[in-house]
């Protein structure tokens, strides 16, 4: 048994265990059921749901995303500088990047173009990000993630 304070009061049979948990006004909460004896802590167990559900909803506070930017091999300059723009802000942010150059009919011919595309994206991000996939095809396309640094 643990008290309110947090010093251990050894093994206590449990009738003793309420009367003392009565006694300061708290409630006796079994902490872990599993051990042999089960551990119990004199604590206010409202208070300790409440702050429980806090710490979970803290955690949730920012989970990293993948964000997908998709691009074409024969994109123009402004376009592209857009989309790198638009990943360099995502990153800054903290999720992921995936961008996917996707080939459409005679394109696919010309994989190469979608590769040298790739490398031209990883030369520009490299300051903010690490690859963290390597562009691989998938189909009609080529994937890269990227993470930030």
């Amino acid at each position: 048994m643990i008290s309110e304070q947090g010093e251990q009061l050894g093994i206590i049979p449990t009738e003793q265990a309420l009367d003392r948990a009565r006694q300061v006004g708290l409630d006796l909460v079994e902490v872990a059921s599993a051990e042999k004896p089960p551990v119990c802590r004199i604590m206010d167990y409202g208070k300790f749901k409440y702050q429980q559900k806090k710490r979970q909803h803290k955690g949730h506070t920012h989970q990293s995303k993948n964000k997908e930017i998709r691009l074409r091999p024969k994109i123009g300059e402004a376009d592209f500088m857009t989309k790198v723009n638009r990943a360099k802000k995502f990153l800054a942010q903290k999720d992921k990047v995936v961008f996917s150059v996707i080939f459409r009919g005679r394109e696919n011919a010309h994989v190469d173009e979608g590769f040298k595309l790739i490398e031209k994206l990883t030369a520009e991000l490299e300051p903010v990000s690490k690859p963290e996939q390597r562009p691989t095809m998938h189909g009609r396309r080529i994937v890269a993630i990227f993470a930030p640094k």
